[in-house]
């Protein structure tokens, strides 16, 4: 007989566990116990982390007669290129000489149609774009993809800059500040027709939401609006904006 001991049986060998039980930091089937989350406190900080990318910043490289003299220096307001009549093709001239406009997007659509090769879909974009002093532009894009839809509806934007002539016409308050339109003013974009009358100090804007930002980026304060036709279709309700603050030149 052997010197070598026999186990019984249901009694285990030396060195292995019992069924059902397992060894210490391990589970039931040989793994540790289940981690949730990030790890035990102090793991997550150990770890490096990877610096963050900071945004571009595009240098405008003037391609036309009129950006390479705004580059130079010999341009330096806008008035003198609206007055000599030059045409603006570069969205980087209103940047350079308006610094302080702001843009905003004022609608996002989807547009669809059939093809011979399927259903295509793109998206549209409406953007503002206003120093909330007495300019205001409004430009629309189309694109596959939502960002490029918005950067070209802001550059577009941005060529479509309008200054607006701002003062006090109404009798109730007449005042020598710029916070309304000087008198009153209709505008038309497709169906729809605006009309703005000027109103005094304190009053504020009484329009509806998007033709009431729209205002507000051009720099009025203080007006009274009416508006008819298919105002949610914001194509035709931007161009009717601008269009009446357009005619704000047209007297006097």
């Amino acid at each position: 007989m052997s010197q070598t001991a026999q186990s019984k049986p249901g009694q285990s060998k030396p060195g292995q566990s019992k069924p059902g039980q397992s060894k210490p930091g391990q589970g039931g089937r040989g793994r540790g116990p289940p981690i949730y989350g990030r790890g035990p406190p102090g793991a997550a900080d150990a770890r490096p982390r990877r610096p963050r990318r900071e945004p571009e910043v595009e240098v405008w490289v003037p391609k036309t007669i009129l950006g390479k003299k705004v580059d130079s220096g010999e341009i330096t307001s806008i008035e003198e290129i609206l007055e000599s009549g030059l045409r603006i093709q570069e969205s980087g001239i209103i940047k350079k000489l308006l610094p302080d406009l702001k843009s905003e997007v004022v609608d996002v659509g989807i547009i669809q149609k059939m093809t011979s090769n399927g259903q295509s879909t793109r998206f549209k974009a409406i953007v503002a774009a206003g120093n909330e002093n007495g300019y205001l532009g409004i430009g629309q894009g189309k694109s596959k993809q939502m960002r490029i839809a918005i950067e070209k509806a802001t550059s577009q934007a941005f060529l479509n800059i309008q200054p607006i002539k701002m003062g006090c016409g109404s009798w109730e308050c007449r005042c020598d500040q710029h916070h309304s339109v000087p008198f009153k003013v209709r505008g038309k974009g497709g169906s729809v027709t605006i009309e703005i009358i000027p109103g005094p100090r304190g009053l504020g804007l009484v329009a509806g939401g998007k033709i009431k930002r729209l205002l507000e980026l051009a720099g009025l304060k203080d007006a009274w609006t009416t508006a008819k036709g298919s105002t949610p279709t914001m194509t035709s309700t931007s161009k009717a904006v601008l269009d009446c603050l357009r005619q704000t030149f047209s007297q006097g």
